[in-house]
């Protein structure tokens, strides 16, 4: 059986975010033989073509372990109807130059959790615009709108018992979709 690997992308910075807690609790619902890095992007310049041919060092280190991947799992917040600038920096920047993309034909999966009723909705079709140009299969249902809400994490950090069902389900159409797309 293949050990498959995962990169997960946090598209929030903050230490304490709703988006990095439900990323560390969600991944403990997948089966033992996937694994999960989550990739630093918060150190990463800002994106410019004029730094295409010497790119980064940390632009290098997250391209080859989203090259390593078998999968990727965007987990992001909502910023004014969009995905945060740091998430598409890093999307851009892993994305060139022009012919070296890391991301093309990487299965997808998209979460998100927000203090609003409607989640993250916004942000997630932006980003499945995104993604769909990269040339990602994205797993397109359930869509995860998750509102924050006491109860959505246990005191242990995990998914906590009123979504757990809904989410190990995600997690397990998640897991098949990698399985069918992953090269």
């Amino acid at each position: 059986m293949i050990d498959y690997k995962i990169a997960v992308v946090v598209g929030s910075l903050r230490e304490d975010s709703f988006n990095r807690k439900l990323a560390d609790a969600v991944v403990s619902l997948a089966p033992p033989y996937f694994s999960f890095k989550q990739l630093q992007i918060g150190d990463l310049p800002l994106y410019n073509q004029d730094d295409d041919d010497h790119q980064a060092e940390s632009v290098k280190q997250m391209k080859s372990e989203i090259k390593g991947a078998h999968g990727i799992l965007f987990v992001t917040p909502e910023y004014n109807r969009s995905i945060p600038g740091v998430l598409k920096n890093a999307i851009d920047h892993a994305s060139r130059p022009f012919g070296q993309s890391a991301w093309p034909g990487k299965p997808a999966g998209i979460l998100g959790v927000s203090p609003s009723a409607t989640g993250t909705a916004m942000a997630q079709q932006h980003l499945r615009n995104v993604l769909a140009t990269l040339d990602m299969p994205t797993l397109g249902q359930p869509e995860v709108f998750i509102q924050a809400k006491p109860g959505l994490f246990d005191e242990e950090g995990n998914i906590g018992a009123d979504s757990r069902m809904f989410l190990q389900s995600w997690m397990d159409l998640y897991v098949a979709w990698v399985k069918k797309h992953a090269a």
